[in-house]
């Protein structure tokens, strides 16, 4: 391969590294602002003898919710597909990112050959996005379990 050849690659990070860095601050931004609602409600709920099942259920929301969070940043990186022209149609380019957010992977979508190293670069965002929202679930269950438990 010609070293030339990677200079084609400069859209694909010109598209990537933005939509990495939007999509990290999207997550963190939700992900604080799921953390102040969880502890305000259950701040009364620490002493209370029904603690067990209100924290499963709010653990049970949390994983529902971050679960959306990653569904909506993978139609972020779908919308860039599309913009593109990386992919033909808005189905496609949904599942194709669905697979590349979470390393999954499709054997039946691809990128349009200029593109695919944002397919990596997807899959370096989704990388780093579940691993902040296991950091958040980790966290969450951390500070509230031992103070409930007193």
């Amino acid at each position: 391969m010609n070293p030339f050849d990677y200079l084609q690659w400069g859209a694909d990070w010109a598209w990537g590294v933005p939509l990495i860095a939007v999509n990290v601050v999207i997550h963190v931004f939700c992900l604080a602002l799921f953390t102040q609602k969880v502890e305000g409600a259950l701040h009364g709920f620490k002493s209370h003898r029904h603690f067990v099942p209100v924290f499963a259920l709010v653990v049970g929301v949390a994983v529902i919710f971050v679960t959306g969070l990653h569904i909506i940043e993978a139609g972020v990186w779908a919308a860039a597909y599309r913009v593109i022209g990386a992919i033909a149609d808005n189905k496609s380019a949904m599942l194709y990112s669905l697979g590349a957010l979470t390393t999954y992977g499709h054997d039946k979508v691809h990128l349009e050959a200029q593109w695919q190293m944002m397919g990596a670069l997807e899959a370096l965002n989704g990388m780093l996005l579940f691993g902040l929202t296991t950091a958040f679930l980790f966290a969450m269950i951390q500070r509230v379990w031992p103070t409930a438990r007193r």
